[in-house]
């Protein structure tokens, strides 16, 4: 009956409540209550993220860079769309955004999370619903080492390494599912079925732990305060879009070149360990202000 879909559709409310109830109790960010005159709270917000005192020189010579900057953006005049990809090294940094949360799509991870019971269960999985969750919970366990490996390795090595780990797992699930898998009968190749199963799990690892959250950081990082929700919102759009083509497009794309067509992720995966190497710069331990005169 109407539950099948009124009660899943139900239960995220739950989550939108969590989430919501949570933000309330954020602060807001140190920036913005000091461009708001809130100058004693963004001292006690940096404070309290530090762990420091409020005497602190760390905490001295941050909210300095922020005073600084924000002078600076203040002298420069009102932020219209114009000036922005007129300002000094802007539309680089807009086209790198827009680049790294299109190729993040590009990388397939929606490929199973969108068609995993179909492409399991083409792959001969008897019951490929359990297959997905089971890919659900790897995504959402390895997710917590993204935050480990974000921190100690830094963004530029561990999204490098992710893009490359990511394009052996595809290429070695396109080539078995392509030249092993009897796609008409595939409970005759069992073993090639699983064989793609535990790659695409080694690929979610990959994904969750490396360009699932730290694209996010790094747009976040990658634009000066005053363009920051334009630049975040440009690149935002590009990640919509590619989830919205990829998830058009690829039952048409399946249907022509089948499992081949992890050959074209492999190829974007690839594109992309080259753009971080390229374009990306290392933001480990950096305030945003540093990270902006880089």
């Amino acid at each position: 009956d109407t539950g099948s879909w009124r009660i899943p559709m139900g239960i995220t409310y739950l989550w939108a409540a969590i989430l919501g109830i949570g933000m309330a109790m954020f602060p807001e960010s140190p920036r913005y209550d000091y461009r708001h005159g809130k100058v004693d709270k963004a001292i006690d917000t940096l404070s309290k993220i530090y762990g420091i005192p409020h005497n602190h020189r760390a905490l001295h010579l941050e909210f300095e860079e922020i005073k600084q900057k924000y002078e600076e953006e203040v002298a420069s005049g009102q932020v219209t769309w114009a000036r922005m990809f007129r300002a000094s090294t802007m539309k680089y940094r807009v086209a790198v955004g827009v680049a790294l949360q299109a190729l993040q799509q590009l990388t397939g991870a929606n490929y199973f999370f969108y068609y995993g019971t179909v492409v399991f269960k083409g792959a001969g999985i008897s019951n490929s619903y359990v297959t997905q969750m089971i890919l659900g919970g790897v995504n959402f366990g390895t997710t917590f080492l993204g935050l480990y490996l974000i921190e100690h390795y830094g963004r530029r090595r561990s999204l490098i390494a992710g893009a490359l780990w990511m394009f052996v797992c595809f290429m070695i699930f396109a080539s078995v599912g392509h030249f092993s898998l009897d796609r008409e009968h595939p409970e005759n190749t069992h073993s090639a079925g699983v064989a793609m199963v535990v790659f695409a799990c080694l690929f979610i690892l990959g994904f969750a732990s490396t360009w699932g959250p730290m694209v996010w950081t790094i747009i976040a990082e990658l634009y000066p305060s005053q363009y920051r929700a334009r630049g975040m919102s440009l690149a935002t759009a590009s990640n919509w879009l590619w989830n919205f083509l990829l998830a058009f497009f690829t039952p048409f794309i399946v249907s022509a070149i089948d499992f081949r067509f992890g050959y074209v992720f492999a190829g974007c995966l690839f594109l992309a360990a080259g753009l971080v190497y390229f374009a990306v710069i290392e933001g480990q331990g950096r305030t945003l202000e540093e990270i902006d005169t880089m």
